[in-house]
C-alpha cells in the first residue's frame, strides 16, 4: 500500500512483491547481511541480481533497517535482432487477436504493458495514428501505422474491447513461437523474444532515417545513452547482409518494394534493389 501510494504502478507492484516472497523463503529480511549474501550467491547475471537489490531496498527504507547495499555493474548487452521475416514467420502462425498484437507491436516497438492501456479513442483510425501513453518513465508518442495494421485494429475492435495484459501477451508469444519452432524443428525460433520486436523496430527506424534523436522520441527514451547502443547492433552496409534484386518496369519495382526491397540506383536503364535478409 505504501508503494501504490507512490505511484507504482500495479505490474512493478507485483514484480516487486514476487521478488520478496523469493527473499523471505530463502533468507530473513530483518537482516541485510543474509539478503546481501543469498544474492551474491545466485546462480544469476549481475543484472538480475540487480533486480533484486532494487526491490530490497524498498523493503529496508520501509523498515528503517541499516543496509550495507550491494553495487552490481552490468554492462548492457548488444542485442541480436531477428530478421522480418523471422517475426512474420510467427506473426503468420499466430492467431488472428494476437497476429494483430504482434504486428502492432513490431510496427511501433511499444512495450507491451503501454499497448495493454491503449483503447479506441487513441486511435485515430482515418489517418492511421496510434497515440500511446508511457511507461516506466518513458514520453507519451505517437505513431503512423500501416493501412494493413490499421485494418487489423479495425476487425480487433469490432471483436474485442481491449487489449490483454502484458503478461497475457508475452505467454502467447511464447505459446506461438515454441509451437512454431516445434512445427519446423528450429530451436533458434525460441530465442526470439517478444521484446526483440521493439528492438527490430529501433534498429529498422535508425537504419532509415539516421536520426538517433527521432529513435529515442519514438521509443520514449528519458536518456540518450539508453538509445545509442541501435547505433551499434549491425553493420547494415556489409553487402552480405542483403538480397539484392532488380527491375526493368515500373510494375517490377512496384512488386519489389511491396516485398520490402528498397530502392538503390539505375544503371543501364535497370533498377537496383535491396533488402535485409
Amino acid at each position: 500500500m505504501k508503494l501504490k501510494s507512490q505511484g507504482l504502478s500495479e505490474n512493478t507492484l507485483k514484480i516487486v512483491a514476487y521478488r520478496l516472497k523469493v527473499l523471505w523463503r530463502n533468507c530473513n529480511l530483518d537482516d541485510p547481511e543474509s539478503v546481501n549474501n543469498f544474492i551474491a550467491n545466485m546462480k544469476a547475471s549481475n543484472s538480475y541480481k540487480k533486480t533484486f537489490v532494487q526491490s530490497y531496498a524498498y523493503y529496508v527504507k520501509f523498515h528503517n533497517l541499516k543496509w550495507n547495499r550491494p553495487n552490481y555493474k552490468w554492462e548492457r548487452k548488444i542485442p541480436k535482432i531477428p530478421t522480418k521475416e523471422r517475426i512474420m514467420s510467427i506473426i503468420s502462425a499466430s492467431p488472428k487477436k494476437y497476429a494483430t498484437i504482434f504486428k502492432v507491436l513490431m510496427e511501433t516497438g511499444v512495450m507491451p504493458y503501454e499497448l495493454s492501456k491503449v483503447k479506441p479513442q487513441h486511435i485515430d483510425f482515418d489517418r492511421g495514428i496510434l497515440n500511446v501513453e508511457g511507461f516506466k518513465g518513458h514520453s507519451s508518442r505517437c505513431f503512423k501505422l500501416s493501412n494493413e495494421t490499421v485494418a487489423l485494429l479495425k476487425w480487433y475492435f469490432s471483436k474485442y474491447n481491449g487489449f490483454p495484459n502484458s503478461r497475457a501477451i508475452n505467454k502467447a508469444w511464447r505459446t506461438y513461437r515454441n509451437r512454431l519452432s516445434e512445427k519446423l524443428n528450429d530451436p533458434t525460433i525460441r530465442t526470439i523474444r517478444l521484446y526483440d520486436l521493439r528492438h527490430y523496430y529501433a534498429t529498422m527506424l535508425y537504419y532509415k532515417t539516421r536520426d538517433i534523436l527521432l529513435v529515442k522520441q519514438q521509443l520514449g527514451h528519458k536518456k540518450l545513452e539508453t538509445t545509442l547502443i541501435y547505433t551499434q547492433i549491425l553493420n547494415l552496409d556489409n553487402e552480405e547482409e542483403y538480397h539484392t534484386a532488380t527491375a526493368r518496369t515500373v510494375k517490377e519495382a512496384e512488386s519489389l518494394i511491396a516485398n520490402g526491397f528498397e530502392y538503390v540506383t539505375t544503371f543501364d536503364n535497370v533498377m537496383i534493389f535491396r533488402k535485409r535478409k
